[in-house]
């Protein structure tokens, strides 16, 4: 109590300690629970973690280490999962210092930076992407996704909800293209770039090879640029069989009391017309937690 005016001092709120607690789930090895736990930071979480990140997303590599959820790692284990990681989503940079040499100082976790090369959330980030000016200079552009989440996309369109950018693979899984896209989607969004990028719409390249953009002025690419969709198998989704949205699916739901997306199994061409194609159902989504590695 204040001696001056007779009242207890305001307390403030405690300073909450970074938890050393890895994402991911506990029945997962550490390996991938660690390389969850670095996306978050270096994508999301380096402000509450206390860590200071440059404008171009680097992180130093001795500050990193510190934190009690890469306690097991040191610069020899972070470069490996560096290199090691089938997407590329990180990048380490040497900055040496003073007159050590070279041998010694890329021992030093004080001349190393880290970061992510695409996915932040952070808005003081600013990466240097480079800009896509024409549609030829990437073979596509999708975007995978889950049946649940589809059901909504469909009609408002892609949201870069919290990040900076709504993520674009050149490729689908199979092809020898990683980075964009999960490996569990189950809805596969192709992009009409030319459209797009007619209508105003900026996409770059991140260092990693995925083609990002921002979408228009609220964050959203819209419907009206999705050259195709197509179900897990590869079949379109009836109406997006390539020329652009025929019939909602969600209207399609309702009139069927299909549980599930219906998707175009065969496409037959009688005498200029289509034959009705027989439909099937979609896997059920995944409703396991997202996680922030992509």
């Amino acid at each position: 109590m204040s001696e001056s005016t007779g009242k207890r001092p305001a307390r403030g709120k405690p300073v909450q300690k970074p938890s050393g607690k890895l994402r991911g789930n506990p029945r997962e090895s550490e390996e991938v629970r660690i390389s969850k736990t670095l996306s978050y930071i270096l994508r999301h979480g380096a402000k509450s973690e206390g860590l200071r990140m440059r404008e171009d997303g680097y992180v130093q590599v001795r500050d990193l280490l510190t934190l009690p959820k890469m306690s097991s790692l040191n610069i020899m284990s972070l470069e490996k999962i560096v290199k090691e990681d089938s997407k590329m989503r990180y990048h380490l940079l040497f900055e040496p210092k003073g007159d050590a040499s070279e041998s010694s100082a890329r021992m030093n976790p004080d001349c190393w930076w880290i970061r992510a090369n695409q996915g932040h959330s952070l808005k003081d980030v600013k990466l240097d992407h480079a800009p896509l000016t024409d549609s030829g200079q990437v073979p596509m552009a999708v975007h995978g996704t889950t049946l649940s989440a589809w059901k909504s996309i469909q009609t408002q369109g892609l949201s870069r909800m919290k990040r900076q950018h709504i993520h674009l693979a050149q490729g689908v899984a199979g092809t020898g293209v990683v980075s964009g896209m999960r490996n569990s989607s189950e809805v596969l969004i192709f992009i009409d770039l030319e459209k797009a990028m007619k209508a105003g719409i900026k996409f770059v390249l991140s260092s990693n090879g995925v083609v990002l953009t921002e979408g228009d002025e609220n964050g959203f690419l819209h419907p009206q640029f999705f050259r195709r969709v197509e179900g897990k198998n590869k079949s379109p989704i009836r109406g997006w069989e390539g020329k652009g949205p025929i019939e909602s699916a969600t209207k399609l739901l309702e009139e069927t009391n299909l549980k599930e997306i219906p998707v175009v199994d065969t496409i037959v061409e009688v005498e200029g017309s289509q034959e009705k194609p027989s439909i099937s159902s979609e896997e059920k989504p995944d409703t396991t937690e997202r996680t922030s590695q992509q």
